[in-house]
């Protein structure tokens, strides 16, 4: 029976940590949603937004035998309806060499656990709509939200807005 753990990622401002690992896993769903050359993130990035007295993210590392296989990473979003916090789950990923041995259900309640601690009110997700997993999440009871429409803005956006004369 292959052994599972679910740890916190691990940030230090000097000597080892997992910077460089959550990199690669980032890469490794990048790769799996065909987007291989999309990461523009620096271990640094992750060192330097996960640290501090406001981090800007947290990150959940599962491994399998000792060898790291997968993560979430996550960060608090806030409801004004439930007026409870939430957590946003950014990415979720496990290598397809550790697919299959039951990683994804307890990365999945370590997370709910996390959120119950902190008494969220919901834990909201993106899952691509080729996503195989999406059945996976179906079977955990996360529901598909088809009422709702992502939208974003990116950097050029961001700088064209922000450069508007609002007065």
């Amino acid at each position: 029976m292959p052994q599972i753990t679910i740890r916190p990622a691990l940030l230090r401002q000097t000597g080892p940590d997992d910077a460089e690992l959550l990199k690669s896993l980032v890469q490794g769903l990048a790769d799996y949603e065909n987007e291989p050359d999309a990461v523009k993130a620096t271990a640094e990035d992750f060192r330097r937004h996960g640290l501090g007295d406001r981090p800007r993210y947290e990150a959940l590392i599962a491994e399998l035998d000792g060898k790291p296989a997968g993560f979430a990473l996550f960060f608090h979003n806030y409801s004004t309806w439930t007026g409870k916090p939430g957590i946003y789950l950014e990415d979720f990923f496990v290598y397809e060499w550790a697919r299959g041995h039951g990683l994804g259900n307890p990365l999945n309640t370590r997370l709910a656990k996390v959120a119950k601690e902190r008494d969220c009110g919901r834990i909201d997700l993106w899952v691509l709509h080729w996503n195989k997993t999406r059945e996976f999440y179906h079977h955990m009871g996360i529901r598909h939200m088809d009422q709702w429409v992502p939208y974003r803005t990116d950097r050029d956006g961001i700088e064209k807005l922000a450069a508007e004369d609002v007065g």
